[in-house]
């Protein structure tokens, strides 16, 4: 009798929740996942964190649905970045813009610590509600750089790393000391650029001028009391008055990502229906599959599992556009020329390509996404950064303190010269720049091709220097400013499909097809993500946290942590 009171009582909700009102939730404390896991591993580190495709098609739906009356969503300390910041304000403005209630809440916007990205995306929704413990450190923008030369050089380590050309600052923190002067030009410009970024949409979100907020950014942070009284929030709440205000009586609470799977018919492709491809490129880029070490390190881009996925799309007569969502920081020049080559050869099929940029598409992100049709990022995106480094750590003296001996057999000149006991020759050192002239030579070269430029103005926006997307688009490296949605979009156009025509996800495979083995390179299962056993693993993770040059020649020059 229990059991089919149960039933009858989950049945009466679930229908009530398809006709009653809606209050849509989403908890940002841990972040949000770029795209689809690549690997068993990181569908679990990922699986209570919801997905930015998820997330969108949620609000945009939510836009035209008249059972969502408002959302909430909890603002925590957990790290976005400011292209996704970006991505999501696009779709809340839009949602406000629908007449629907746009609410954040945050216990604190950086406690004793930096929270201005938190506050510019908070800044959007129509209501901010802060904890009355709670501050909001708008405190601006600070780029990081350290240098390690000094140091290495008390351990007798010494770096050889040549670059090309001087705005390619990922080797610096091995060669120098302090900032050269151009690298300072280029971090100084990205600091102003995304502090205008910031300043006018809390200044155009919050009715305030923008010299204002500039003030308010140097005054920073703020006790909370303080931020109500410069109208940088609108109450000091707890969660429960906050929902006790906002959700209206008998209405139910649901997550946007799972509103996004289950509220109404959903847009799926049937036979015979035509689609868009999306192929999500994410992490460093490298060789082989994609995937990641068990032990830590993230995921990476490989090329095979990509170059696998465009020339799917690229065959599949029901794909008549591809939307190339990269989000990188670059890696092997080999792996990202090796998708470079799909992209091109998706638009010799007729098909249009979409780039759509996340957080960072640089160096070698820049490169998989050079030959698209259109290249779409945010404002905050990083791009760019055109150009290569190579070179090596000469640790032989150190070796030699630590009692290791090391001793070598060769046949070849030159079979030695990756060595890290020793340094290069001269005649290795010239063939270390040979590579270096040829690899930039290729990639200005293409930059060239791909966006209609002459090879000198292609040049001058090279030389190893990262741009923010709206000053790339500034320069013709981007050419329009918007998020993924905004791609979809424009690849329906450019294929002349409705504006809800399906997407479909590349590689296209069932979970029978990733249990059998692969028949050849041309099976769809050859390419499948993997674990890498071989990986580093925390050393991995170190490495990319000091920004060492361990993912490959084309690489974004240093990290940035942007709050």
């Amino acid at each position: 009798m229990d059991a089919t009171r149960t039933i009858v009582e989950t049945v009466g909700r679930m229908r009530q929740r398809r006709t009653g009102p809606l209050v849509l939730e989403l908890d940002l404390t841990e972040g949000l996942s770029e795209g689809p896991p690549a690997d068993p591993l990181g569908a679990l580190l990922t699986m209570r964190k919801p997905r930015l495709a998820d997330v969108l098609a949620g609000l945009r739906r939510a836009r035209k649905d008249p059972r969502v009356k408002a959302l909430i969503v909890k603002i925590g300390s957990g790290q976005l970045g400011l292209g996704m910041v970006q991505e999501l304000r696009g779709a809340v403005v839009k949602l406000r813009a629908a007449g629907k209630l746009t609410v954040a809440y945050a216990e604190t916007f950086g406690e004793f610590g930096a929270g201005t990205v938190a506050y510019y995306l908070a800044s959007a929704f129509e209501r901010v509600y802060l904890q009355p413990s709670g501050d909001v450190g708008l405190t601006g923008i600070a780029l990081e750089q350290r240098f390690v030369k000094d140091a290495l050089a008390k351990v007798n380590v010494e770096y050889q790393l040549g670059q090309r050309h001087e705005y390619k600052t990922a080797a610096n923190m091995f060669t120098q000391d302090h900032m050269t002067e151009a690298h300072r030009e280029s971090t100084v410009r990205i600091a102003e650029s995304i502090t205008e970024q910031i300043v006018a949409g809390i200044a155009e979100s919050r009715s305030l001028d923008p010299a204002h907020v500039r003030d308010l950014i140097d005054q920073g942070p703020f006790i909370g009391a303080e931020a109500l009284e410069a109208g940088l929030v609108d109450a000091l709440k707890y969660r429960d008055e906050v929902y006790a205000e906002t959700v209206p009586e008998h209405a139910h609470l649901l997550y946007v990502a799972r509103y996004a799977k289950t509220a109404g018919p959903r847009k799926l492709p049937h036979p015979g229906e035509d689609v868009i491809a999306l192929v999500q490129g994410v992490g460093p880029i490298r060789m082989g599959r994609s995937g990641r070490s068990p032990l830590g390190g993230g995921s990476a881009m490989g090329s095979d599992t990509i170059a696998a996925a465009l020339r799917s799309a690229r065959r599949d007569d029901k794909v008549k556009a591809i939307v190339f969502r990269v989000d990188s920081p670059g890696g092997s020049y080999v792996a990202s020329d090796t998708i470079w080559r799909e992209v091109v050869l998706a638009r010799k099929a007729g098909k249009p390509v979409i780039v759509s940029m996340g957080d960072v598409a640089a160096s070698g992100g820049y490169f998989v996404s050079m030959a698209a049709d259109v290249i779409v990022a945010q404002p905050g995106t990083l791009t760019g950064s055109i150009g290569v480094f190579g070179g090596k750590p000469v640790l032989g003296e150190l070796l030699t303190r630590m009692g290791v001996v090391s001793e070598t057999v060769t046949e070849g000149a030159n079979a030695g010269m990756f060595s890290l006991t020793r340094g290069f020759s001269e005649a290795q050192w010239s063939r270390v720049n040979a590579w270096l002239d040829r690899v930039y030579d290729d990639f200005v070269g293409k930059v060239a091709d791909g966006r209609k430029l002459d090879r000198e103005r292609a040049h001058e926006l090279a030389r190893g220097r990262v741009w923010t997307g709206a000053d790339a688009r500034a320069n013709g490296l981007v050419d329009e400013l918007g998020g993924l949605e905004d791609a979809m979009a424009l690849a329906r156009k450019r294929a002349g499909l409705p504006v809800d025509a399906p997407v479909r996800f590349y590689p296209r495979l069932n979970p029978l097809e990733r249990l059998r083995p692969a028949e050849s390179s041309e099976d769809k299962a050859a390419a499948l993500a993997r674990i890498r056993l071989e990986a580093w693993g925390p050393l991995s993770a170190l490495a990319s946290e000091l920004g060492l040059p361990a993912a490959g020649p084309l690489i974004l020059p240093g990290r940035w942590n942007i709050r």
